[in-house]
């Protein structure tokens, strides 16, 4: 059955409005998650992508305009407790300070919010557009590290391969004609994001069956992959063959998009090969669901309230939990001369990349002949902007023109009478002649537990904001010249040390 004259439901204006109501009211509670997106839009080339994903959504949802003006609207209340879980785990991220859950659970709930609006029947319609705005959504800077591992994997086995010598340690390897680095740009992250996702925009343009659908999108996946190692091998070959002359400096990145864009373009081109014509809509392929306006009204009416009541839960409990964030300027720590006797002259210089910590202190003292660097950071009152676990906290960044990091593992050292696991990295120092090499080893304080796990520390973090017990942390770092005792050294003055460094670690208030 149709219906009469088969105009277009009186729904859609009042929901359109409605619907741009609520998405400013989204905006306000959770504006400073919307920003953390938008800063990593604007701040990152991995993610610049960005910028265009709504307007390709929006294109996509105005292709079908003939089709859904067609249908009338049918918001579900019901669909509005989806949120509360959403809502329940972007609390959790923000008290723990995690982007990488609040960004996605803030995506997810403004999906589950426009479901909610046009009902189910409408969101099946518009599956792949709403979907699709999930790439607007940050992700996959976990996996740099082991893409470099692989990149630096690849490339040192095919110059071994194509009989050229090879020196690796880490990311780093020296051949007869120079050295060369594994650095962010060489994991080929970004390459492998915008690959996925104009390949899933292609297949869902260009094909029909969903086995064809995923084929190409495994696809674009994983060849962007294997052409970044072959990328970063030719570069290294380039180099080599021309003696440095070739594919340096801005070489380097050129050549690289170049190559990206050629065996992209490949893939797609042979991919139309087996490209389906989409079915277009007829007349007679359109349903008309009337409503009673009356009836309609009044859904749009409770869905509109409730979704309003459950997004703003989680900001008003998060605000009730946490008082505000700490902007105050970094304060120095100081290390008592009674509880650290044997403060040493600084010997050399290294100071671990905790960016923006509430207070931070560096010193270093000798013990069995020996010196032994202490680096203690400490956070309250955490923010997006300062924060003490976090992807760009590290012992040394990749950019660092004077440490790197070749080698890092868990361990086990003594704390007191207890053993605890940490973090053990090898660094050296970017030196020409004699470089230094470092042992080290750090974990965290959360509260008064001790981890060296970033995820049981943001766990523990959220786990004692909900309870009221604020979300102070610190980092601890111990570093030693290494030898064959290094490790050893370390662990044996944790031990003696125990008490002393907890306090610095835990201790509130300024020093």
């Amino acid at each position: 059955m149709t219906s009469s004259g088969k105009q277009r439901p009186p729904i859609w204006p009042p929901l359109i409005a409605t619907s741009l109501l609520l998405f400013v009211w989204l905006g306000y509670w959770y504006q400073d998650t919307f920003s953390s997106i938008v800063n990593l839009w604007e701040t990152s080339d991995t993610y610049a992508h960005g910028y265009v994903v709504l307007p390709i959504a929006l294109w996509l949802i105005w292709s079908e305009r003939k089709e859904l003006s067609s249908h009338s609207p049918q918001p579900g209340y019901l669909l509005t407790f989806l949120a509360l879980p959403l809502v329940f785990v972007w609390l959790l991220g923000e008290v723990a300070a995690v982007n990488a859950v609040t960004q996605p659970a803030l995506g997810l709930l403004v999906i589950i919010s426009i479901v909610a609006m046009i009902g189910v029947p409408l969101a099946k319609k518009l599956a792949f557009p709403l979907v699709f705005l999930l790439f607007a959504i940050p992700f996959g800077e976990f996996m740099m590290p082991k893409l470099m591992d692989w990149t630096a994997d690849f490339t040192v086995l095919a110059l071994r391969l194509s009989g050229i010598p090879v020196y690796r340690e880490g990311l780093q390897f020296v051949i007869p004609s120079g050295n060369w680095s594994v650095v962010e740009a060489c994991s080929g992250i970004r390459y492998i994001i915008a690959s996925l996702m104009v390949g899933t925009l292609f297949a869902y343009l260009n094909f029909t069956s969903t086995k064809r659908r995923l084929i190409f999108m495994l696809a674009a996946l994983l060849v962007p992959i294997i052409a970044n190692w072959l990328r970063a091998y030719l570069i290294v070959m380039l180099g080599h063959i021309s003696g440095n002359k070739l594919a340096a400096g801005v070489d380097h990145l050129i050549y690289g998009w170049v190559f990206f864009g050629i065996v992209i373009g490949a893939l797609f081109a042979v991919s139309m090969r087996w490209a389906q014509v989409r079915p277009s809509t007829t007349e007679a392929d359109i349903t008309y669901s009337p409503v009673p306006r009356a009836q309609q009204i009044s859904a749009l009416t409770k869905t509109t309230i409730l979704l309003a009541l459950f997004v703003a839960i989680g900001p008003v409990t998060y605000r009730q939990i946490t008082g505000d964030a700490d902007t105050a300027p970094t304060r120095t720590l100081q290390f008592p001369s009674s509880e650290f006797p044997d403060l040493a002259t600084r010997e050399f210089e290294f100071k671990p990349a905790w960016q923006n910590p509430s207070a931070e202190g560096l010193v270093q003292v000798k013990a069995e002949e020996a010196v032994i660097g202490i680096y203690i950071a400490r956070y309250g009152n955490q923010s997006p902007q300062r924060k003490l676990i976090s992807s760009t906290n590290m012992l040394a960044t990749y950019q660092d023109p004077h440490w790197r990091i070749t080698a890092q593992s868990l361990g086990s050292i003594t704390m007191g009478n207890e053993s605890l696991s940490v973090q053990v990295a090898d660094l050296i120092q970017q030196a020409d002649a004699n470089p230094l090499r470092l042992k080290v080893v750090y974990w965290y304080f959360i509260g008064d537990d001790a981890t060296a796990s970033p995820v049981k520390g943001k766990l523990l973090t959220a786990r004692n904001q909900l309870l009221g017990q604020g979300d102070q942390g610190a980092v601890v770092v111990l570093y030693t010249p290494a030898d064959a005792n290094a490790l050893e050294r370390l662990s044996r003055f944790a031990k003696v040390n125990a008490e002393n460094i907890k306090k610095m670690a835990t201790a509130s208030g300024s020093q």
